[in-house]
């Protein structure tokens, strides 16, 4: 049976693992060129190569951004573990992707397929001002540089807004090293986000959500599997922890980011 686009909240499922049987076609518009594959349950999924340029981070950010997102209430296509078989590049005539499908054997990320699907943006359909400020608060939250009216990296499909695109999200990651700690405060510009104009009280979004995030992270945390998790601290769930870590940080500085978002939407509203 075909994946279905979920949004629900409260504790977070486990990931569905499927297995691909047909690589269909690259998806030029990304940076890390994901691809459109069947899959052994007869879904269509945008899958996310563990080989590509932006490595296992970026799938470590899609399901840690996007669980909590979709824990947390807001709209986010199914993610599932994608195994893949390198042989299924061997007759695909683009040798970049070829050579994508080589390296990239074993599990990988794929979302669902939204068919029919746009880019969304607010100009052409008003989100509202709670999501839209709820969509601001956690790109906030999790340092997501890439929602920008430039690259909104939102769906519109069923007349409903979908996240996608995690990647580039908690970008401290990359600086893990042996005795790493998470800054007290993080620079987050959110003057050029695609929600900024539209957007509702962050302050109230934050009052709200902000309190619920804690007791959501073990879980979600516990959805990425541990050979996709940076093995500088030794094992996996001190990787974990030190994700944990930084939300605990974030959070106990959201006083002052999220007044600089409120500041921000206040002046272009």
């Amino acid at each position: 049976m075909a994946a279905v686009a979920r949004h629900d909240s409260g504790v977070p499922s486990p990931l569905r693992a499927v297995s691909a049987t047909r690589y269909v076609t690259p998806l030029r518009e990304g940076g890390s060129l994901p691809g459109l594959v069947e899959a052994d349950d007869l879904g269509m999924y945008v899958l996310k190569f563990r080989g590509a340029g932006q490595g296992l981070k970026a799938l470590v950010a899609e399901v840690v951004v996007g669980e909590l997102a979709r824990a947390l209430g807001l709209p986010v296509p199914e993610i599932v573990l994608i195994d893949l078989d390198p042989e299924l590049g061997r007759a695909e005539p683009d040798e970049e992707v070829q050579q994508l499908l080589r390296v990239s054997g074993g599990r990988n990320l794929g979302l669902d397929y939204l068919p029919g699907s746009f880019d969304f943006t607010p100009l052409v359909r008003d989100p509202g001002p709670d999501l839209a400020a709820r969509v601001l608060w956690l790109d906030g939250l999790v340092l997501n540089v890439d929602r920008s009216w430039r690259n909104p990296n939102l769906l519109l499909w069923h007349r409903e807004v979908w996240l996608i695109d995690h990647g580039a999200s908690l970008y401290f990651h990359h600086r893990f090293a042996e005795g790493w700690q998470p800054a007290s405060t993080y620079r987050y510009d959110a003057a050029d986000h695609v929600m900024l104009p539209v957007a509702g009280s962050v302050t109230e979004v934050d009052a709200e959500l902000g309190p619920k995030v804690p007791a959501l992270l073990d879980d979600v945390l516990a959805l990425v599997p541990d050979d996709w998790l940076d093995d500088v601290f030794g094992a996996p769930d001190r990787t974990r922890a030190a994700y944990r870590a930084y939300f605990e940080a974030r959070l106990a500085d959201a006083p002052r980011w999220v007044s600089e978002l409120e500041a921000a939407r206040v002046a272009r509203v």
